[in-house]
């Protein structure tokens, strides 16, 4: 499933669950959870958020404003776990993308990749998912999320 370098692992969902590492890491994280996602529909997932929430972890999220709008299950699966949760679209408006998937822990680990955060990419495709520790391509991750996060608007109620 893995290889794994000090500084870099890479995942693969053909040899095993990518929810379980996130899971994992999830339940390690003490300071912040900062998450920039085009879906989030599982149930593991979302719960694994508010449980790092629920330990003192302040959790953000950022969630593509049309795919949020179009989901009744991300709604739904979210609509009691009140977390911050910011929506946005891409560079180009309404209808481009924030097609980004990746999350960073304690500002000291991200994880991105093909892997959306659903039980399709976990039960039905190919997907792939990177954890990266360099402390340098880090801050690129949290550089990224602080600029979505100050562009994007508070979640309302649909």
């Amino acid at each position: 499933m893995k290889k794994r370098s000090k500084n870099a692992e890479a995942l693969f969902t053909r040899s095993g669950s990518v929810a379980k590492v996130i899971e994992r890491l999830m339940r390690t994280a003490k300071i912040s959870v900062d998450a920039a996602l085009y879906r989030l529909s599982h149930p593991r997932l979302a719960r694994a958020l508010f449980d790092a929430a629920r330990r003192g972890a302040k959790v953000h999220i950022i969630l593509d404003r049309r795919k949020y709008e179009l989901t009744p299950a991300t709604r739904n699966l979210l609509a009691n776990l009140q977390l911050p949760i910011r929506l946005t679209s891409g560079r180009q408006g309404r209808y481009a993308k924030m097609h980004h998937k990746f999350a960073i822990l304690d500002g000291r680990v991200a994880i991105a990749g093909s892997y959306n955060w659903t039980t399709e990419s976990e039960e039905q495709n190919y997907e792939n998912l990177i954890i990266l520790r360099d402390p340098e391509q880090v801050k690129r991750f949290v550089r990224e999320f602080k600029a979505l996060w100050s562009a994007a608007a508070e979640r309302q109620t649909l």
